[in-house]
């Protein structure tokens, strides 16, 4: 694996062991999911695009208001739920009917395709993207390509 994508999973990777922590998003302290994509965008691209306001853990779920699914397609490339590739940042509505709260970043396509997110008490870890996960997967994004 070469390129950007490569570069976003091994950051990834990076992370995993990280423990769980609502609203955080420092490597090797504790993340939440947006956490883990708002280190990677450190990581990989500098400051922050915008300061994120507190949230709560049912973020925003009373109001069905898809606030998350709006930041990404603010500042990430958006692509079909079908195009896969590593490095892509994965949008995942957790039940049906509620609003898309769960992100993680694809590590591998195909027949061992996995994904790495922060998960409530395991930390962030790569897991298998198997049809449960699969089929949750509502918006599929990628990080802006690097400017020169």
């Amino acid at each position: 694996m070469s390129g950007q994508g490569g570069r976003i999973v091994s950051a990834a990777r990076g992370w995993i062991g990280t423990p769980y922590v609502h609203q955080a998003a420092a490597k090797g302290a504790g993340c939440d999911c947006l956490g883990l994509v708002r280190g990677l965008w450190r990581d990989l691209k500098g400051q922050e695009p915008e300061v994120v306001p507190a949230y709560t853990v049912d973020w925003s779920e009373p109001q069905g208001d898809e606030r998350l699914w709006a930041a990404a397609a603010r500042h990430l490339k958006a692509k079909t739920v079908q195009d896969e590739a590593p490095g892509d940042v994965i949008l995942i509505r957790m039940r049906q009917g509620g609003v898309a709260k769960h992100l993680g970043v694809q590590a591998r396509v195909g027949p061992t395709a996995s994904f790495i997110h922060a998960y409530v008490r395991h930390g962030v870890v790569e897991s298998p993207l198997s049809a449960p996960w699969r089929r949750r997967i509502v918006a599929r994004f990628e990080f802006p390509e690097e400017t020169s």
